[in-house]
């Protein structure tokens, strides 16, 4: 069965919990911070929860992410 996030949402989130910042993770994976930011959004509404750290603590629930 596929994760909530697409593979892209996951990359972003994995290198958030890994305290890159918006910038850091916009020049890693080549895009946008707008770019990354949308995705943050979009994690957010899928959710349903109202901050990035929420989001985080969410997806560690569910299974999605996991902190190492």
């Amino acid at each position: 069965m596929p994760g909530i996030l697409t593979k892209r949402e996951k990359e972003i989130f994995e290198l958030l919990i890994n305290h890159y910042t918006t910038r850091d993770i916009a020049k890693k994976l080549g895009i946008s911070e707008k770019t990354v930011r949308n995705h943050i959004s979009n994690v957010i509404q899928k959710l349903g929860v109202t901050s990035r750290i929420q989001a985080v603590l969410e997806l560690i629930k569910l299974n999605e992410l996991k902190i190492q």
